[in-house]
């Protein structure tokens, strides 16, 4: 229920209102609580795979806490210039930005045992990528055509299915403990059921703020119950700084091809997501269309966001959509309130300490937050499948897409004589499913034949209202 105290509903509907300070603030601080897990989440993963993240007893961990930090600072930086606005870039709306899920995918291929050296071309690819990102914005509305939601629903499902295996190898110890009698043990997956339990607690049994936080609520619990078996460690907090400014090029820039086609491919999906967030916002919480100008403004402010991101050591950014939900929830739809949040994590990307609390939970603690906010990306994909009509052609686009997308992320080996760029590539399996998914869906007749289809599905086509005679329609 939206509470009329923080003003009228005309003035809840306006972008420009600002509410009075002392409702504006928490209301910011809940937008980052609502994705302070999800933004971290990504580079804890990307430092994970390249061998200096969580176990790894690397001397190159202090990086990834620097990575984490400007996780939050660019985060915050990204989010203004949606709801500030800087020339063309910028929605002038609520959207919060944060750290995509979308790219992580692409990106453990290209960085995968390499070590820290390996960042500087994931730095290179975001930095093409997001320029890439932000010149989409003068065609995104002729593009969409091409993006129905068979293909996004596909891509999305493709990125959860690629990241369950991440939450439970976190949950059953992490990948350097594989091999080891601690992996898979019990006090691990104790420890990662706590936090799967939680938060599906409070989820389900929890209103308002609570149920919204209830990742990040589930985390906490896991951690204190970790800390009370004595899997906390605080020797790194001591160590670091108070306070530090962003490093430009920390990292360095590498400019590699994979990496460059990789990121460029991804932006169309992360756009095509920012529009839909976009459309999201303007409905939820001001129930209009969102016009051309927002559209084009927050796929400019995506890519500018990306762009700068990776000239500081920080990954691609694009809008949340669980930030989308709050603001359907809230009934607030002011801009202004949105930026307390961006300044807020500005403030806490600029205290390493924080990165450092953040690196102290133990991975059995953030597998089972990964599995619950990586199961979700897999439903939020199948939510989006909803949509499509499920007729014979459809049928066959998504099965050949999906087929050969999977099958190649789970075998990489079946393309061990392709050039290393195409490897890379087509190993990820999202870019080879959605680049299938769109040709087959721009060639293919509407409707294919029914004897075609039935013998390939061997009865089994879909009964849905898509694949019903026209004469049986209701």
């Amino acid at each position: 229920m939206v509470d009329t105290s923080i003003g009228t509903a005309e003035q809840l509907k306006d972008p420009n209102y600002t509410p009075p300070l002392a409702k504006a603030v928490p209301l910011g601080i809940q937008h980052v609580l609502a994705m302070f897990v999800s933004n971290v989440t990504p580079a804890i993963i990307v430092c994970g795979a390249a061998g200096f993240g969580f176990g790894s007893n690397s001397p190159d961990f202090p990086q990834m806490i620097y990575m984490i930090q400007m996780s939050m600072f660019f985060a915050g930086v990204a989010t203004l210039i949606q709801t500030i606005g800087i020339g063309p870039a910028g929605a002038r709306l609520p959207i919060v930005q944060g750290t995509s899920f979308a790219f992580i995918p692409i990106m453990i291929p290209l960085v995968a045992g390499k070590g820290v050296d390996a960042i500087a071309v994931l730095m290179g690819g975001i930095l093409v990528g997001g320029l890439f990102h932000a010149c989409l914005g003068l065609v995104i509305g002729k593009i969409r055509f091409a993006l129905p939601p068979l293909v996004t629903g596909l891509v999305v499902t493709m990125i959860g299915l690629a990241l369950v295996k991440v939450g439970i190898q976190y949950a059953a110890g992490g990948v350097p403990a594989i091999g080891t009698e601690e992996y898979g043990s019990a006090q691990n997956w104790f420890v990662a059921s706590v936090v799967i339990i939680v938060t599906l607690g409070l989820k389900f049994y929890a209103r308002g703020m609570i149920s919204v936080s209830a990742v990040l609520l589930g985390l906490i619990a896991g951690y204190i119950v970790a800390f009370l078996m004595g899997m906390v460690s605080f020797g790194g907090v001591g160590r670091a700084a108070s306070f530090a400014l962003p490093n430009p090029l920390h990292f360095g820039l590498e400019f590699s091809v994979a990496a460059i086609i990789g990121f460029c491919l991804m932006s169309f999906v992360s756009a095509v997501e920012t529009v839909g967030d976009v459309s999201g916002i303007t409905k939820g919480g001001a129930g209009r269309e969102a016009t051309d100008k927002e559209i084009q403004g927050a796929t400019f402010a995506d890519g500018l966001g990306t762009a700068v991101s990776g000239l500081f050591g920080a990954l691609p950014n694009t809008s949340f959509s669980q930030n989308v939900g709050l603001i359907a929830m809230t009934g607030v739809m002011s801009r202004h309130v949105v930026t307390i949040g961006a300044l807020f994590l500005i403030l806490c990307g600029l205290v390493p300490k924080i990165g450092a609390i953040i690196s102290t939970v133990p991975i059995e603690v953030l597998g089972g937050g990964v599995i619950v906010m990586f199961g979700m990306v897999t439903s939020a994909g199948v939510s989006m499948l909803s949509d499509v009509n499920w007729n014979r052609r459809n049928m066959v686009i998504f099965a050949i897409s999906l087929s050969l997308g999977l099958g190649l992320q789970l075998e990489p080996g079946a393309l061990q004589y392709l050039p290393g760029t195409l490897k890379v590539l087509a190993t990820s399996g999202i870019l080879p499913a959605a680049l299938i998914a769109i040709v087959l869906n721009l060639i293919l007749p509407e409707e294919l034949s029914d004897e075609a289809t039935e013998e390939v599905s061997g009865g089994m086509a879909g009964h849905s209202k898509g694949s019903l005679p026209k004469d049986n329609h209701v």
